[in-house]
């Protein structure tokens, strides 16, 4: 147990939304139909690790506007507003997860993935963004990345249903059995109340827990606007010893 904090706290789990939530028609067929397993029958190697200390990072893994430029004709920087997305991941009582890997995934400013089952058509490809990007945080739980704002799109879960601007978040911890992903929101945009899958948290201050906030200071001038989002990862003793 650590010596800083040698105590557990349970889960609100008042924050978490039903599984089964027919207004958000997809988890429909992927809320589960049977109990879920506990971690205590995890086998040892399921329970910790992997470590990232010895990944290898790409000088552009963090920084969208680089890591999928074209080449020749197309080449070029991204499409859209370009933004700073940094923050701390941090456990419940605030201290940080450090060199843990911080990956995430978006669409484009015109609100359209690179991948081979995204239905928006109307929204062209940007020959130079990919998406994707990762990193490490440092000893002080601080991640950064480079991109650029995505778009809203429509999606069919409803007649004129669109998702608001979002980046999804992946936060692997200690071991590969306490990766946790979540969807940063930016503050101020208007469709996030009016999103169903955020309208299945009946908290709204666990809606507020997945908003960006602008941060002017670490912005940089004439050039891009930056937003704090700070990850909160459950409980200070997840960290598995094998004996």
């Amino acid at each position: 147990m650590s010596q800083n904090y040698p105590y557990f706290v349970a889960r609100n789990r008042a924050w978490q939304p039903a599984q089964y939530t027919p207004d958000y028609k997809t988890s429909v067929t992927r809320s589960p139909r049977q109990a879920l397993v506990s971690i205590q029958n995890a086998s040892p190697s399921e329970r910790s690790g992997p470590t990232f200390n010895g990944l290898d990072m790409g000088p552009y893994d963090n920084d969208l506007l680089m890591n999928f430029r074209a080449e020749g004709a197309q080449a070029g920087l991204p499409i859209g507003e370009r933004i700073i997305m940094h923050g701390r991941i941090i456990d419940q009582f605030g201290k940080p997860v450090p060199h843990t890997l911080v990956e995430m995934w978006q669409a484009n400013a015109g609100g359209r993935y690179r991948h081979k089952k995204d239905g928006y058509d109307l929204a062209p490809l940007d020959p130079n963004f990919g998406g994707v990007g990762r990193c490490l945080t440092d000893a002080d739980g601080y991640y950064r990345f480079r991109t650029i704002r995505p778009g809203p799109y429509p999606w069919g879960n409803g007649i004129n249903t669109w998702r608001p601007a979002h980046i999804h978040v992946s936060v692997m911890g200690p071991s590969i059995s306490t990766r946790l992903i979540t969807q940063m929101y930016f503050e101020g945009d208007p469709l996030v109340p009016l999103c169903p899958i955020v309208q299945v948290l009946k908290d709204a201050d666990a809606v507020e827990t997945m908003i960006a906030r602008l941060d002017m200071s670490m912005s940089r001038p004439m050039d891009c606007l930056a937003y704090r989002f700070d990850v909160v990862i459950r409980g200070a003793l997840q960290t598995y010893f094998e004996e």
